[in-house]
């Protein structure tokens, strides 16, 4: 299949995953009405962003669509060459398409932080794996430490995600994600006193 024949392929099959009664969320009001209405019918749709806001559709995952999304963060982080620099602008770069991504998501599925995008889920695994040397044990353990705290939400975490747009959608994993990162930092600081 030519390169051109699989991007026509994945734009045609996101508009029909993208629709909002695929979203099996309730609808949550977004603010009081200063946004500009959502054309779905028959209108161009923002295909671009909600394929970077989905990861390429991997937000619409029937089970457990962030831990989906954070599935490709540890996919991504093994990719990546290990190298601080690289993975500082590819936390950077994904932090700012994702603000943009998610605010356009946002208007399309009319609700805060919808359940499709995880962007943000890929961003925290990069960060909670950020300059740790870890495994794949450890990346497994970073794994489950991120979705602990994008779940529990410890404070500021929770006041974060009240941010307007694409930039809550970010900001609250971000924060969850540096929690993450500094507890991974006390376990192999612990595990490497225990060994030693």
């Amino acid at each position: 299949m030519s390169e051109r024949a699989a991007s026509d392929v994945f734009f045609s099959i996101i508009p029909l995953m993208a629709h909002p009664e695929n979203d099996s969320r309730p609808p949550v009001e977004i603010g009081n009405g200063s946004r500009p209405p959502v054309e779905n019918g028959g209108a161009a749709r923002p295909l671009l962003a909600l394929g970077i806001a989905t990861v390429g559709g991997v937000g619409y995952s029937p089970i457990a669509p962030g831990t989906a999304g954070s599935a490709a963060g540890l996919v991504l982080w093994w990719i990546l060459p290990s190298t601080a620099a690289v993975q500082a602008i590819a936390i950077v770069a994904l932090f700012l398409l994702g603000s943009w991504s998610g605010s356009v998501a946002e208007r399309y599925y009319r609700r805060t932080d919808p359940g499709h995008v995880v962007i943000d889920e890929v961003m925290g695994m990069l960060i909670t794996l950020f300059m740790n040397p870890v495994g794949w044990r450890g990346a497994l353990a970073a794994f489950f430490l991120f979705r602990l705290f994008d779940v529990i939400k410890p404070y500021p975490v929770n006041r974060l995600e009240k941010l307007h747009g694409g930039l809550g959608v970010m900001a609250d994993d971000c924060m969850a994600a540096v929690y993450a990162n500094l507890a991974l930092r006390t376990l192999i600081a612990i595990g490497n006193r225990v060994i030693w």
